[in-house]
This record gives structure tokens, C-alpha cells and sequence, in this order.
């Protein structure tokens, strides 16, 4: 029982498949979102206090996650009437500037613990009637790109889930990588070069759209606006 606990997909792997009913009706994921990255996200319980300022700030920023043609999905083990209830409240609320506040991304009814199951979101040493703060970053062929883990008492930065999806985008885009504190503009990393030649042309200074610390560690010079 407790291996089935602690299984999860991993960076690379096909998300794994399900059924669900959200609170927008019913789910087939990933195939409902084909073409589109999306962001699976777990919460420990409706009613909670960390959760509901997440939700707030999701909702809230759920706009500019769609015009980089990303979608949320929320997840916790509770049942479809609670979900409805909180996110009514929640329109209710107001916090750090934001009211009125109507979460239109679907949330995940799963009593049975299911999907949190398949996804690694229950973890025992943590909760076993809760999910911890999970996030599978899923790109649009159902591939997942990042997992982040978060203790229930911990809320999500929403910045940050912005960032990686604008950091995966980028290196999918131009074949990249981001260095560390990367942000959109920033330069970028090269991958290394895989032979002698390769690493004595990188140091040579030719490419003028690029400078290198070191022969594995070099820059591609972004444009700047």
C-alpha cells in the first residue's frame, strides 16, 4: 500500500492518464489538452487557509498563463460540493489587492484519492488524507517537463510558475538552456560542445553573438528590446 503511495511520473514520462469530474464538468487528461502546456497543481483541502490565498492568486494570474498558451488544473481529495462551496467563498474574499475573485480553471473531485495516487500527491510521512502542494508541468504532447513539491505549509510562488513555463518554452524554442535566476530577456546557455574541435572554436571568439567563461560554459547574447 505504501509504494502505491509514493509512485509518480518523472520528468520525461507521459502524464499519466485519467478521468475525472472538476468542477467546469468532465476531464480526459491529458488528451483535453492537446496542443497546450498545462500545469497540474494539488492542494491539501478546500477551506484552507494557504490554499485559498493560492487559488486567489492562480485565478488571478490565470490570463497570463493562457496567453503563453498555458492552462491550470487544480486537484485536491475533496468532494465536488466542497469545491463548489469554496470557490464561492472565495469570489467573496478579498486579499493583497485582489476581489471578486471567480476561479474559472477547473478543480479535480477525487474522493477516492485516485488521481493523487497516480501522480505522487499523497505522501505518508506527510498526510494520508491529504495531498501535499504538488505541480506537474506538462508540455503539449503529454510529456512532463517539471515536478515541484511544496509542504502543506508552504503557498506557491506564482512568479515562479510563470517563469519555468516562459524557461521551458525558451529552450524548446531556440535549444537552450537557462542559467541560474534566468528571466525573460536574460541570455541563455549553449549546450557544450561534444568534441575537441567543437570546444577550441567555441574559444576562439568568432561567434560574436556569443561569449564563453570557459569552453562548456558559454552565452548566447539575447537582443534586447
Amino acid at each position: 500500500m505504501e509504494e502505491e503511495y509514493r509512485s509518480l511520473p518523472l520528468i520525461g514520462d507521459n502524464a499519466p492518464e485519467f478521468k475525472a469530474v472538476t468542477t467546469k464538468g468532465s476531464l480526459n487528461f491529458p488528451s483535453d489538452y492537446k496542443g497546450k502546456w498545462v500545469i497540474l497543481f494539488s492542494h491539501p483541502a478546500d477551506f484552507t487557509p494557504v490554499c485559498t490565498t493560492e487559488f486567489m492568486t492562480f485565478a488571478n494570474g490565470a490570463e497570463e498563463l493562457k496567453a503563453l498558451n498555458t492552462e491550470l488544473v487544480g486537484l485536491s481529495v475533496d468532494g465536488l460540493t466542497s469545491h463548489i462551496a469554496w470557490l464561492r467563498k472565495i469570489k467573496e474574499l478579498e486579499w493583497n489587492g485582489m476581489k471578486n475573485v471567480d476561479v474559472e480553471f477547473p478543480l479535480i473531485e477525487d474522493l477516492k484519492m485516485d488521481v493523487a495516487k497516480k501522480y505522487g500527491m499523497i505522501q505518508p510521512n506527510s498526510s494520508n488524507t491529504q495531498a501535499v502542494r504538488a505541480m506537474f508541468f506538462i508540455d503539449p504532447k503529454g510529456i512532463v517537463r517539471c515536478i515541484q513539491y511544496y509542504p502543506l505549509s508552504t503557498g506557491r510562488n506564482f512568479h515562479e510558475m510563470v517563469r519555468v513555463i516562459k524557461a521551458l518554452q525558451k529552450a524548446d524554442k531556440d535549444s537552450v538552456a537557462t542559467p541560474a535566476n534566468w528571466m525573460p530577456g536574460d541570455d541563455t546557455i549553449s549546450p557544450a560542445p561534444g568534441t575537441m574541435e567543437g570546444a577550441k572554436e567555441r574559444m576562439s571568439g568568432k561567434n560574436k553573438d556569443m561569449y564563453c567563461l570557459d569552453w562548456f560554459l558559454c552565452f548566447n547574447k539575447e537582443k534586447k528590446n
